[in-house]
């Protein structure tokens, strides 16, 4: 073989060297970049997964006083400050569509201090339950709510009277309103909220749902969508 021909068979070489080595490192390259496009998409998919179990635990209210069927279509979770006046103009009308449908929606409350003053009134609705008298507790300070709350500030001293005809055990409601398991469920109640960024009150998720925006029309389109699945 010729010094040239020779010349001509290693240049060849080199350039097919040089050729194979550039596909090698753009194969590899390639396989990287979707390697992690593929572990991008599993750690987002976890995340997702994440925020998803933490969000149904935060709203599972287990702990929360419950009013309706366990295996309704509906569950309907409200975090409500009792001296809140839409909270006072809302509870009725859940609780007449409630009755329209019998069965079919489940009403969870979670309680959430806004208001100067209403840890004390969250307090007491929590007490009650000790008695079996929530339900009766709420709508007492519901509809006597103007005796008691002044410009948006709770007068702890009129709460009592506002509650006299519900039949409570006023001595038991106020050795349990500080106890260690009041002050849990309330702890709870805060730190879900916070959670779930509830900013004002009432604020309602349905099913898991939050609304898109507040308002009668709003919460009752919800809760039609739910029942129509």
């Amino acid at each position: 073989m010729s010094k040239k021909t020779r010349s001509k068979q290693v240049n060849a070489e080199s350039r097919y060297s040089r050729t194979t080595l550039v596909a090698a490192t753009l194969m590899v390259l390639l396989l990287a970049i979707l390697a992690a496009t593929f572990l991008s998409k599993g750690d987002d998919t976890r995340s997702a997964q994440i925020e998803a179990t933490a969000r149904q635990a935060a709203l599972a209210s287990e702990h929360s006083p419950t009013l309706g069927d366990a295996g309704a279509k509906v569950h309907l979770v409200e975090f409500l400050d009792p001296a809140c006046g839409t909270c006072a103009m809302f509870f009725p009308m859940v609780k007449r569509w409630m009755s329209e449908v019998p069965g079919e929606i489940r009403l969870s409350v979670r309680h959430i201090a806004f208001h100067s003053g209403s840890d004390y009134a969250v307090r007491i609705l929590e007490a009650s339950r000790k008695q079996d008298k929530y339900w009766q507790t709420l709508e007492a300070l519901l509809m006597s709510q103007r005796q008691w709350v002044q410009n948006h500030i709770v007068q702890p001293d009129r709460i009592a009277p506002a509650i006299a005809g519900v039949g409570l055990n006023m001595e038991q409601l106020m050795a349990d309103m500080n106890s260690m398991e009041v002050t849990q469920r309330i702890e709870k109640d805060k730190k879900d909220s916070i959670f779930l960024k509830v900013s004002a009150t009432p604020e309602y998720f349905v099913n898991g749902r939050p609304l898109p925006s507040f308002g009668r029309e709003q919460l009752a389109d919800v809760i039609r969508e739910e029942l129509r699945k």
